[in-house]
């Protein structure tokens, strides 16, 4: 049951489509529409009619027609018609497709199918054929015409080109005739051109021409051409056979040639071209009669080269001409060159020697002057005579010479030659450069390749003007072809050409040429055309500080500035973007950035600029300082002043010894002295013994010795040997000391064992007392010394002053607390032994035996 249901639906569709189907057997369904072509953008109405009578299975059920246009769906409406009938009708109020199918569908028991199609197309009227032409090849006598079609109409359209002709008109007379109207011929694959067979045509007699063009819409005519078809006839060309020069006058050549065949019955009219290579155009000839067969024309140039062609047509002037002939090419005579020459021309002594160096620029003769091809130039000091050929300084085929003439040349004479003979020669005359300059100069540009120079007149008249462009570059150049002479004085503008490029400096100076003299050059410079400079300069820093960097660049060679620099920008960034600029003069090198801030990353570059742009140059990343030049200069300093305190320290340090000296000068021991080393012969065979000696410091005092003066003895002056006189007693000594050898401060303390005397004491006995101690805290221990007292009369070191311790000698560190020595009255203080701390140990047991100092 489930495949018996699954297949219902297919079967009722398949006899649906054989009941329903367009061009059935039952032809129970049909489509209609108004008109299947209509103007595009019109309305269409079609109708979709169904009947049900002969649709056997939709007797019973309900229809539903729809619509499609191409792919799209439609309304329309639907009623019931006569006879049963179901109808639907559709309007399209704006139809705006050039081609479409409308499809008619019907929906039964959830079925739908296509039942019906009408194909509608939309256009135009064919548009109307314009510029008909014709033309009779005289080979086959065919007429070819051709003509433009106009706008495409969108639909099929049949092209005819007609043709009607009355053998009775007269041939000035066009007669139209519709009845006599045939069709010519007709385009094959859409061309715009068809050739009218010869049978339809009819020579020498009028015939109306026309193309006709239709489609569904309707018919089109060209513009009626009425023509005699020999009118339109195109001639074949004619050959040219001779060109000769006329051997009386030379500028005047004689042509031959021969017309074609085809054209040898007609009456004709033809013209002749020439050109010489050098010419922007041809030069035409008319009214030349075709049967002649020759002809004479005059004024060509001497010695040029001229190609010539020929071309006819029919003489009634209505037909086509005919293509130009091949070309011939001919040379004509030449002659001596003529006119004057254009001479330019500079001068400078040449040393010691007297004589005069010369430069000589000239300008070539015109075509109309140099009558043949120019072999070479002549120059000479003094013009040629008759018989006698002057001296010739310079024969050269160049534009230019070079040469040394005597002091005091004021003209020479130069000339042109080629094979028919030599020009008469140009004077130039060797004017002093003093006259007055122009008022003005200025040059624009007059295109890529091109300048206007203008100026304004001096005061005075000027014969002639001559000027001088040399295009600017780094490398020495000199261009001899850059110079131009106008002869007419009231010119005060030229437009030069010559080796002008855009992008390219030039320096243009104006000489006014007088009678007597040349004026003052002026002097300007221009460009043909500017643009951006082909790159910027490359930034150098010359130097930093803190807060200021100048930065140096080297201009832009002037090949590479395609213009006038006009600026240069400066422009420099630090790591948070703050952009600062500053524009230089073009005459700078240089630029100092200021306020900067110190110890900052800062990158800079340079613009360059002209009238037509700018070009950015390269990144210059520099870093300011910390400190400026004298600020590190005083830091080095100062650093060296303390580097040169340590050295001096150290150095202290090391030579303690000196230092000490220096500011704690050694007291002169007593004990080192002479006196030392003499010791009475008593004294050495009998040794004194002091038991109970008492050690009150660090010194240790092992023998103290008393020794009574021997009477009559006296010791002679100090440092000499005693006389016999005073042999064998002591000496009497004017003042009491104590000498101690070795490290120490001598003073007068209580070892002393008699009372201290004056310089000038008496000559009382003076007792001696011998002290043996130990070393001194600290010191190596040594053998026992002797020490003395005596009462000598000899100074102590032979120093004048009385006082016990030498003056250069005395320590300011204990001077406000001890005195200088033992006073004059003999006496000795107390406290004299803190003058001499290494006595301050001696203490001598048994005082009431000695006499003490009190």
């Amino acid at each position: 049951m489930a495949r018996r249901g699954a297949g219902t639906p297919f079967l009722l569709r398949l006899s649906l489509l054989l009941l329903l189907r367009p061009g059935g057997t039952l032809g129970c369904a049909s489509v209609a529409v108004g008109s299947p072509v209509v103007p595009l953008g019109s309305a269409v109405t079609a109708s979709c009619t169904i009947q049900s009578e002969l649709c056997h299975g939709l007797e019973q059920g309900k229809v539903r027609i729809t619509w499609m246009l191409d792919n799209e769906p439609v309304d329309g409406s639907q009623h019931r018609g006569p006879g049963g009938t179901e109808v639907s009708n559709l309007t399209l109020p704006q139809f705006n497709r050039t081609k479409a199918k409308l499809w008619c569908w019907v929906e039964w028991n959830g079925t739908k199918q296509r039942i019906g199609m009408a194909e509608i197309r939309a256009g135009y009227p064919p548009a109307k054929p314009f510029n008909l032409s014709c033309i009779l090849d005289l080979s086959d006598y065919g007429l070819t015409c051709q003509w433009e079609q106009g706008a495409n109409s969108h639909l099929p359209t049949s092209v005819a080109l007609k043709c009607a002709g009355d053998p009775r008109a007269h041939s000035s007379r066009c007669r139209r005739s519709r009845a006599q109207a045939v069709t010519g011929c007709t385009p094959q694959g859409g061309r715009s051109r068809c050739t009218v067979p010869r049978r339809l045509l009819q020579l020498y007699r009028q015939m109306e021409i026309w193309v006709s063009a239709t489609n569904a819409l309707g018919t089109t005519e060209s513009e009626h051409l009425c023509i005699d078809p020999m009118d339109v006839a195109k001639l074949d060309p004619p050959a040219l056979q001779s060109i000769q020069s006329i051997p009386f006058q030379t500028d005047c050549v004689a042509l031959a040639w021969e017309v074609a065949r085809s054209n040898a019955h007609m009456e004709l009219q033809c013209e002749l071209r020439y050109r010489a290579p050098e010419d922007p155009a041809w030069a035409l000839v008319t009214g030349i009669v075709g049967q002649a067969g020759t002809m004479q024309h005059c004024g060509f140039l001497f010695g040029t080269q001229y190609r010539f062609q020929m071309r006819c047509r029919r003489s009634s002037a209505r037909g086509y001409w005919s293509e130009w002939s091949l070309g011939r090419n001919y040379t004509t005579h030449e002659k001596a060159p003529t006119g004057k020459l254009d001479a330019w021309w500079s001068a400078r002594p040449a040393g010691a020697g007297g004589r005069l160096e010369v430069q000589l620029r000239w300008k070539a003769p015109r075509r109309w002057e140099a009558n043949g091809r120019v072999l070479g130039y002549c120059v000479t000091l003094s013009p040629r005579k008759r018989g006698r050929d002057p001296p010739t300084v310079c024969n050269t085929t160049h534009t230019q010479c070079n040469f040394s003439a005597p002091a005091g040349t004021r003209r020479v004479y130069l000339s042109a030659y080629n094979a028919a003979g030599e020009s008469a020669p140009t004077e130039v005359i060797l004017l002093e450069r003093k006259g007055q300059p122009l008022a003005g100069l200025r040059a624009v540009p007059g295109g890529e390749r091109s300048l206007w120079v203008r100026w304004e007149a001096p005061p005075a008249p000027v014969a002639a003007y001559v000027l001088e462009w040399q295009r600017v570059s780094s490398e020495p150049g000199r261009c001899s072809a850059c110079w131009q002479m106008e002869r007419d004085g009231a010119t005060t503008a030229i437009l030069i050409r010559d080796g002008i490029e855009p992008f390219q400096r030039y320096n243009i100076s104006v000489y006014p040429l007088y009678k007597d003299a040349i004026g003052v050059p002026v002097h300007t410079a221009a460009y043909s055309k500017q643009k951006a400079p082909s790159y910027a300069p490359k930034l150098h820093l010359k130097s930093i500080s803190k807060s200021d960097a100048e930065l140096c660049w080297d201009p832009v060679p002037v090949e590479m500035q395609n213009g006038f620099i006009t600026s240069y920008t400066i422009f420099w960034a630090n790591s948070t973007a703050e952009v600062s600029s500053a524009t230089v003069k073009p005459s700078l090198s240089s630029f100092v950035i200021r306020k900067l801030k110190p110890s900052t990353l800062y990158k800079v570059h340079i613009m360059a600029s002209t009238a037509a742009g700018s070009t950015n140059g390269t990144s210059l990343t520099l870093v300011t300082m910390v400190l400026d030049d004298i600020e590190i200069q005083f830091l080095f300093l100062t650093l060296g002043l303390i580097f040169v305190l340590l050295i001096l320290l150290l150095i202290c340090f090391q030579k303690n010894g000196r230092v000490k000296q220096q500011f704690w000068p050694s007291v002169p021991d007593p004990a080192n002295s002479s006196l030392g080393k003499w010791v009475p012969a008593e004294l050495q065979q009998e040794p004194l013994q002091l038991p109970g000696v008492r050690e009150p410091g660090l010194a240790t005092i092992s023998t103290v010795a008393v020794l009574e003066r021997a009477a009559g003895k006296q010791l002679s002056a100090w440092g000499k040997e005693p006389s016999a006189e005073t042999a064998g007693t002591f000496p009497a000594v004017p003042q009491p000391y104590v000498r101690q050898e070795g490290p120490g401060t001598p003073g007068c303390g209580r070892a002393a064992a008699e009372p201290c005397q004056g310089l000038g004491g008496s000559g009382e006995t003076v007792q001696y007392a011998q002290v043996v101690g130990d070393g001194y805290k600290g010191q190596q221990h040594a053998p026992p010394r002797l020490y003395l007292r005596s009462n000598s009369t000899q100074p102590l070191l032979l120093d004048p002053d009385p006082s016990p311790s030498p003056k250069p000698y005395e320590n300011l560190w204990f001077h406000g607390a001890a005195p200088h020595g033992c006073p004059r009255d003999g006496g000795c203080s107390e406290e004299l032994p803190a003058t001499f701390p290494l006595l301050q140990g001696l203490r001598i047991g048994g005082a009431e035996e000695l006499h003490d100092c009190q």
